[in-house]
C-alpha cells in the first residue's frame, strides 16, 4: 500500500513538472553563476520566499526575509525601489513558492524580478557560504519580525538562537572580535598554513622591493642586502625568521622595515597559534561529535517513544469520548497530549531544516509515519469533540502551532532534497494539517 502510494505521488510529480516546465519558459531566471558574482556588488536585491524557519537556518548571503505568505503585504514596506534588481528563491527545482512570489510581485508594480529556480538546494550543494539568524543578528531580527504585526525593532538573537539574549549595550569592538574569530573558525587547517607562508614570502618580498626602490630596509654583516637574487633570498630568510620570532641576529632591519618586521611577527605568531590549536583540537573536535551522535540517537529514540505515548493517550481519550463518559478531567488530559505532541512536532520540524542532518532514512521514516498517524488520530478526535466540549487556551493555542509547524513539512518548502519514502510522509503531514481546527 505505501509502495504503491508513494509510485502515485512520484508520477504526480512528473506530471506537475511537465505541466509547469511549458509556463516556466516565460519566466525570467537568473543562473547560481551570475548570482555569485553579483552577491556583493550592490547590484541585486535577493528575497528569500521560504519559511522564516528555513531563512533562521540558512539562507543565501544578504538575503531578505519575505515568505510567500506575507509577500503582498511585506514588499512594499521591504522593497522601496519599483526598478531595482530583484532576485527570489525558495528551496530547489521542485519548489513554485519563487515563481508564485514572483508573480506576485510583478502584479504590484516590480518590472525586473527575476527567479533563481535552483534554490537554497543548489547554492548549499555547490559549496557556496550561506548565512544563518544566529550569526548575523540583524537580518535574525527581521526574520523573526517577518510574519508579525510590526511594534518596533524585534529583539536581537543571541549566537545560541535566543531572542534578547544578548548584552543591551552594544559593542563594536566585541562585535568585531566575533567577527575575526568566526572567520579564523571558518578556515581549514591547511588555508592557514598557506596563509602564514603566503604572508612570510610577501614580506621577504616587500623588505627586497624596498631595497631596489634605493632605501635602506635589510642590513647583512653591516652592509645593505644586494637587489639581485641572492639579496632576495636573503629577504626571505629574514621575513621566515622573524615570522617563526627565531631571530639570529645575522641580518637586521632598519628604517621603515622596523615597522613591517614588528607587524610581521605579531601577526605569524597569531595565525601559527591558530594552525597550533587546530590541531590540539582536533582529537577533542572528534569526541565532541561521538558524544553528540550518541546524544542525538537518544533523541530520536525519545521521540519515538513520546510520539507512542501520544498516539496511545490520543486513542484512549477517543475511547472515552465514544463511550460517554464524564468530560470531567478529560480536558486537561487532552490539553497534555497535545502540548506533548507539539513538543515531538517541533523537534521533528527543527530535524528537516537542519543544514547537517545525519540521521539515516530509517530512523527519520518512522518518526513521520507516527507523526502523520498520530495528527490523523488527532484531528478525527477533534472533529468528533462532544457536544458540551470547550476547548481551553493551551489547547487553542496548542493546536495553531501543530498546524503551523505540520504545514512547513512540505518537500517543496524544505531547502534540501529527501527520500521518495521521506517525502511521501511529509505530504502525508501537510494534507493532515489542514484538518486540524
Amino acid at each position: 500500500m505505501v509502495i504503491d502510494s508513494i509510485e502515485s505521488y512520484l508520477i504526480e510529480i512528473m506530471e506537475s513538472a511537465a505541466k509547469r516546465e511549458s509556463v516556466q519558459e516565460d519566466i525570467p531566471e537568473i543562473s547560481r553563476e551570475e548570482l555569485k558574482l553579483h552577491l556583493h556588488d550592490g547590484s541585486l536585491t535577493i528575497v528569500d520566499v521560504l519559511p522564516a524557519e528555513s531563512y533562521a537556518t540558512a539562507h543565501i548571503p544578504g538575503a531578505l526575509s519575505i515568505p510567500l505568505e506575507v509577500v503582498a503585504t511585506r514588499a512594499p514596506e521591504l522593497l522601496r525601489d519599483h526598478a531595482a534588481e530583484i532576485v527570489v528563491y525558495c528551496g530547489k527545482l521542485t519548489c513554485d513558492r519563487s515563481e508564485q512570489a514572483l508573480e506576485q510581485l510583478q502584479k504590484l508594480g516590480y518590472s525586473n524580478v527575476r527567479d533563481y529556480r535552483a534554490g537554497i538546494a543548489d547554492w548549499v550543494e555547490s559549496g557556496e557560504a550561506t548565512e544563518s539568524a544566529a550569526s548575523d543578528p540583524k537580518t535574525a531580527a527581521e526574520t523573526l519580525d517577518a510574519a508579525a504585526t510590526v511594534d518596533g525593532p524585534s529583539l536581537t538573537v543571541s549566537s545560541t538562537g535566543e531572542a534578547g539574549r544578548v548584552p543591551a549595550r552594544v559593542s563594536q569592538m566585541r562585535r568585531l572580535d566575533n567577527s575575526v574569530l568566526g572567520f579564523v573558525q571558518q578556515q581549514s587547517t591547511l588555508q592557514l598554513f598557506l596563509t602564514w607562508i603566503v604572508m612570510i614570502l610577501l614580506c621577504g618580498a616587500g623588505y627586497w622591493l624596498i631595497g631596489v626602490a634605493g632605501d635602506r630596509s635589510l642590513v647583512e654583516a653591516g652592509a645593505p642586502i644586494g637587489t639581485d637574487l641572492k639579496g632576495l633570498v636573503s629577504a626571505i630568510y629574514f621575513s621566515f625568521v622573524t615570522a617563526t620570532s627565531v631571530g639570529y641576529g645575522d641580518v637586521l632591519p632598519i628604517g621603515f622595515a622596523r615597522a613591517i618586521a614588528v607587524a610581521e611577527a605579531v601577526s605569524a605568531l597569531l595565525i601559527f597559534g591558530a594552525v597550533v590549536a587546530k590541531f590540539v583540537s582536533h582529537r577533542q573536535e572528534q569526541l565532541v561529535l561521538e558524544i553528540h551522535r550518541v546524544t542525538f540517537e537518544e533523541r530520536l529514540d525519545r521521540v519515538q517513544t513520546n510520539l507512542h505515548t501520544v498516539i496511545s493517550d490520543l486513542l484512549s481519550i477517543a475511547d472515552i469520548f465514544q463511550a460517554g463518559a464524564s468530560l470531567n478531567g478529560i480536558s486537561a488530559r487532552l490539553d497534555s497530549s497535545v502540548i506533548m505532541f507539539l513538543g515531538e512536532m517541533r523537534t521533528t520540524h527543527d530535524l528537516l531544516y537542519q543544514p547537517r542532518l545525519t540521521v539515516e532514512e530509517r530512523a527519520l521514516s518512522p518518526i513521520l509515519a507516527n507523526t502523520s498517524s498520530a495528527l490523523t488520530i488527532l484531528s478525527e478526535l477533534l472533529a468528533h469533540l462532544p457536544p458540551g466540549f470547550v476547548r481551553s487556551e493551551p489547547l487553542r493555542v496548542s493546536l495553531e502551532n501543530l498546524e503551523r509547524l505540520a504545514e512547513e513539512i512540505c518537500a517543496d518548502c524544505l531547502p534540501y532534497d529527501y527520500t521518495p519514502r521521506l517525502v511521501f510522509w511529509m505530504e502525508r503531514i501537510q494534507a493532515t494539517a489542514q484538518k486540524i481546527k
